[in-house]
């Protein structure tokens, strides 16, 4: 299965495998995506789409169990305050509709900010780009590739 964000790390020559599961649209957690592909739900991580005040959108990444912690999110992107755009506007915007979301290959380049928790893992799993399958690599890849930024305080909330 060839999405863009596949395309993108064939092209950088980043090793990563694909999981493909079953699509249950009326359970698109990443807590779902996880029993599914078979990792710790702490090991899916999932995007996020945010307007700051200041900068515009922004994309976060973290860990599936948890939530978006605005306020961290806000300090660390210079923003005073920021918001998780409405569900409406996430496909315009990316390109990808929920479920499907990846800082990998949006319409955009928009920054990426992802929680500093990645880097305790060998492997996670970030969304291909399309429902139903996930892309398997190294923390360090996954940042090269979006050229996230880790910001040194976590971004989730439990």
């Amino acid at each position: 299965m060839k999405t863009n964000a596949v395309r993108i790390l064939d092209s950088l020559g980043i090793s990563y495998e694909l999981r493909e599961y079953e699509v249950d649209l009326d359970d698109l957690s990443a807590e779902s995506v996880a029993l599914k592909v078979g990792l710790p739900p702490e090991q899916v991580f999932k995007t996020l789409v945010v307007k700051g005040l200041s900068t515009g959108i922004i994309l976060a990444v973290i860990p599936g169990n948890t939530q978006l912690d605005l306020k961290a999110l806000a300090k660390i992107s210079d923003n005073r305050k920021v918001e998780t755009v409405p569900l409406k506007e996430v496909q315009p915007l990316t390109g990808y509709i929920r479920g499907g979301v990846t800082a990998l290959a949006c319409k955009k380049d928009y920054p990426v900010y992802v929680d500093e928790i990645i880097e305790v893992f060998d492997v996670i799993s970030v969304s291909a780009g399309k429902r139903g399958v996930q892309i398997i690599l190294a923390p360090a890849d996954y940042l090269l590739a979006v050229k996230g930024v880790v910001g040194g305080i976590s971004l989730d909330k439990m």
